[in-house]
């Protein structure tokens, strides 16, 4: 079974679109979505926003239904200025921005023991190169992830320069370290809502549909 986690409301509905043969199961109050795309199991939920939601259900995926593999999919602001509205981009790695023990001597976004950076499945990154999504480009790249909504043109510049990041989230490198740490392969998928320009959170509420609908037609794809 793969699972497929996603933050949003919107996100959810997207994918949930998508699937056939659903069936509904519930776990520790978690809405569990159990059904087929082209011909193969998977199981959905949301999390809810920030690293720790996101965190805490890819563990649950993981014991409670013995996943083999991870997709996590949904929007993010674009800090790659040749990346619009709707563009996609799969992390090849990914970092957490706002991890910080520069104070001890190591690079901001470094983990103690674990390092900086979280790599993807190579294997779908790989397949990712040959997808096509009628007017929507599609980036391999770096995802940097905090628990931030990003509106600072100041903090979008400074993180694309720390991290040669191509979009900022608030879930997909606490997924990628939970799978990193329990040894299962992950591939984390987002689609551009808003660029970080003082009041993107509008562009947000406005756009988050056409990321989930574009990240949904991605994982049919994939």
């Amino acid at each position: 079974m793969i699972g497929i986690i996603v933050a949003e409301i919107e996100e959810m509905k997207a994918i949930e679109n998508i699937m056939s043969n659903i069936e509904i199961k519930s776990i520790y109050e978690y809405k569990m979505v159990i059904g087929n795309i082209n011909n193969r199991e998977y199981i959905l939920v949301r999390s809810g926003v920030g690293k720790v939601n996101a965190a805490r259900t890819t563990q649950i995926l993981i014991d409670k239904f013995d996943v083999k593999y991870i997709i996590n999919v949904g929007s993010a602001g674009a800090i790659n200025d040749n990346l619009k509205i709707g563009d996609i981009v799969v992390g090849s790695r990914l970092v957490q921005h706002d991890f910080d023990v520069t104070a001890f001597g190591h690079e901001k976004g470094y983990i103690s023991e674990i390092g900086k950076f979280f790599e993807s499945d190579s294997k779908i990154i790989k397949k990712s190169k040959d997808i096509k999504i009628e007017n929507i480009n599609i980036v391999i790249g770096t995802i940097a992830s905090g628990d931030i909504f990003c509106t600072n043109i100041e903090m979008k510049d400074k993180i694309r320069k720390e991290f040669n990041a191509d979009c900022i989230e608030m879930e997909g490198a606490a997924i990628a370290q939970v799978c990193y740490l329990s040894k299962i392969p992950f591939i984390i998928i987002r689609s551009i809502s808003d660029i970080p320009n003082q009041k993107n959170q509008i562009d947000f509420s406005k756009y988050i549909k056409v990321a989930s609908k574009n990240c949904a037609e991605f994982i049919k794809q994939i």
